[in-house]
């Protein structure tokens, strides 16, 4: 019996109910579940569309430094010849005549399981 008049006196039923009745807050509310979750644009695609946003602008700062990188490369073998040589023998492993390049590499070091990591 309680129950029953805690609910005929809680607020649902007796501010929100009413309220219900009238077309127009329910056309409102259709709206608003209807833009809400069922349209093209619903916020669902605009959380994703927002993610992919933010990892092509991270895409792009990246392009952008290393363009800006390739230029300022291209600046430096512009410049002279020394430079030109230079580039050629670091990247490329160019060499003169009867001269010997020894390319030196190293292993890196065994990945070892860490157990603060886990």
């Amino acid at each position: 019996m309680k129950t029953i008049k805690r609910i005929r006196n809680s607020f649902i039923v007796k501010k929100l109910l009413p309220s219900l009745k009238n077309r127009y807050a329910l056309t409102i509310i259709g709206f608003l579940v209807w833009i809400s979750f069922f349209d093209r644009n619903d916020l669902i695609s605009q959380h994703a569309y927002k993610s992919q946003l933010k990892k092509l602008d991270a895409e792009k700062k990246y392009y952008e430094q290393e363009i800006a990188g390739s230029r300022h490369d291209l600046n430096e073998l512009v410049s002279s010849n020394r430079n030109l040589e230079k580039f050629a023998r670091e990247r490329y492993l160019m060499k003169k005549e009867e001269e010997d390049i020894f390319v030196i590499v190293t292993q890196p070091a065994p990945k070892t399981e860490d157990p603060s990591v886990n």
